[in-house]
């Protein structure tokens, strides 16, 4: 059986219940070691055999749950944050349903949500917006064309970035060009519940500038929005002039 378990954004204590109990009860651990806090590896039971996947290929990975599968072992696949985001796991799907091996997916706490907590942000507030896109600049991976950052720009929405730290000058040029303001409120996480956590809040216009005076150059997380301003109306959920399943408006 091999279970993939996101490891969370980054503090060894916020992998969840589940992902914690799965890796102490591991045979094997196959790890992503440039992105996955090692601590988390103190879950693992002495004699668990563990396999850094940040040299690996594909293939190889394949081939030790294979190896371990053949032995009547336990994997767990231990990726950053939560899989589902760019944790390239259906090919690994693919693969294990080719060779007839059981596997299943535990959800873990995504760089996104462990971002907005440092920052204490809530990204969808009110009459600012009602709407998060994640995504990336393209850089060596492409994206579709419908997804370019001056289209999706367009909408104004919160927009959370992933994997382009080293982008940050065409990022932030597309981002001006697809419609936000200059002065649009922006955000750089680096390292996000981790140790070394950093924070920068700046103007979108100095995106780029902030990441080269701090020495930031990879493994953050780019925030841009209305929602890291000041302005916003208060949730109807909890206004007294509100009427809600639970509770009549006050009169």
């Amino acid at each position: 059986m091999v279970h993939f378990v996101g490891a969370g954004c980054g503090a060894a204590d916020l992998i969840t219940v589940r992902g914690a109990k799965l890796l102490g009860e591991a045979d094997v651990v196959i790890y992503a070691g440039s992105l996955v806090n090692p601590e988390l590896l103190k879950y693992c039971k002495p004699e668990c055999e563990i396999h850094d996947s940040a040299r690996l290929t594909l293939e190889q990975v394949i081939d030790l749950i294979r190896a371990a599968e053949a032995a009547g072992k336990t994997t767990v696949r231990l990726h950053t944050g939560d899989s589902s985001i760019y944790g390239a796991v259906r090919e690994q799907f693919d693969e294990l349903e080719k060779l007839g091996i059981e596997y299943d997916v535990c959800p873990g706490v995504s760089a996104f949500c462990g971002a907005a907590a440092s920052l204490k942000a809530e990204y969808t507030l009110p009459d600012v917006t009602q709407t998060v896109i994640i995504t990336r600049m393209e850089g060596r991976t492409p994206v579709p064309e419908r997804e370019k950052i001056r289209a999706l720009a367009s909408h104004g929405s919160t927009m959370v970035l992933f994997l382009s730290t080293g982008l940050l000058e065409g990022l932030q040029a597309e981002l001006m060009a697809g419609g936000y303001a200059p002065e649009t409120p922006a955000a750089i996480v680096y390292k996000a519940s981790w140790p070394e956590e950093k924070q920068f809040r700046c103007r979108l216009c100095e995106l780029a500038e902030t990441a080269r005076a701090n020495n930031i150059t990879k493994t953050a997380l780019i925030l841009v929005g209305g929602f890291l301003g000041d302005h916003y109306e208060r949730s109807k959920l909890y206004d007294p002039g509100f009427t809600t399943e639970f509770r009549e408006a006050e009169k």
